[in-house]
């Protein structure tokens, strides 16, 4: 596991540009010694990430990034470790990801009105089987010549307050977080400070979660504001929370790299004794 530990990655299973194969090869070129694979309400990519990191070096945490959500706003839940084969977590993934497919739907035929897109210009940028969510949207945005990036296409047309905006169903905060732990796996709030710090969860909820098996903090992260990362500081050390980081690489997807914030070795190794789900894949 030497080298850099990365825990947070997108491939094509979800809204990343890249397969899972060529996430581990960039991975490995970019000289980690540890990558976390957290698809979207999904586990598909897990089996041919570790196929292409077998005899690298490359250590593979297979996880998976959870939808939730508490009232309006969404919670992301990053899941670790946790055995794949738990059938009220297939259950309930398989739920979120035919939401997150007929939103897309509704939002795809809201747009067609104002711009010329149809479904079939969002399935052309999905992979089989990937979790279909905006991202794949703001793509064929991109591919129609509307907007130069998926980026621009978040911060313009797909911004909520343009109209085009739905929810999908996901479940609770504490339901998700007492359904990873029942599965053996390690729950992680990703990337919980992003609107600074009048907006982190609120101490007694987190509290909650803690209780229900929370296991850690996404601290260091782009999109957390530098008041959002003091706040969450002074929670993890309040509740004996770990602290990880990670890149939240998309390839080509987002402006994110490989390994620019990182997980300490010390709270990798207790992540992992903490898990009763699986193992990492050891390349």
């Amino acid at each position: 596991m030497a080298g850099p530990i990365d825990l947070h990655t997108h491939s094509s299973v979800s809204d990343g540009t890249e397969t899972p194969a060529q996430l581990i090869r960039a991975a490995v070129a970019a000289g980690l010694g540890t990558v976390g694979l957290t698809d979207h309400d999904s586990t598909a990519g897990w089996q041919e990430a570790f196929a292409t990191a077998s005899g690298t070096g490359l250590t593979v945490i297979p996880g998976m990034e959870l939808s939730t959500r508490h009232g309006w706003k969404s919670v992301h839940l990053l899941a670790y470790l946790f055995d794949p084969t738990n059938a009220a977590l297939i259950a309930e993934t398989a739920r979120i990801r035919q939401a997150r497919l007929h939103r897309a739907e509704s939002i795809v035929q809201k747009l067609a009105a104002d711009y010329d897109i149809e479904w079939a210009d969002v399935v052309a940028q999905t992979t089989e089987g990937a979790t279909v969510g905006r991202p794949h949207i703001a793509d064929a945005l991109v591919a129609k010549g509307h907007v130069a990036t998926r980026s621009a296409a978040f911060a313009s047309i797909l911004h909520p307050r343009n109209g085009y905006f739905e929810p999908h169903y996901a479940p609770e905060p504490l339901a998700a977080v007492k359904l990873v732990r029942a599965a053996g796996g390690i729950p992680v709030l990703a990337h919980p400070g992003t609107r600074g710090r009048d907006d982190v969860i609120p101490a007694d909820k987190l509290k909650a979660l803690v209780d229900a098996g929370l296991f850690g903090l996404e601290i260091h992260h782009r999109e957390n504001t530098e008041s959002g990362r003091a706040r969450l500081v002074e929670l993890a050390e309040r509740y004996g929370l770990e602290v990880t980081g990670s890149s939240d690489y998309h390839g080509a997807g987002k402006p994110n790299r490989l390994a620019e914030n990182t997980t300490e070795p010390d709270v990798l190794e207790r992540l992992i004794a903490a898990a009763t789900g699986m193992t990492p894949f050891y390349g």
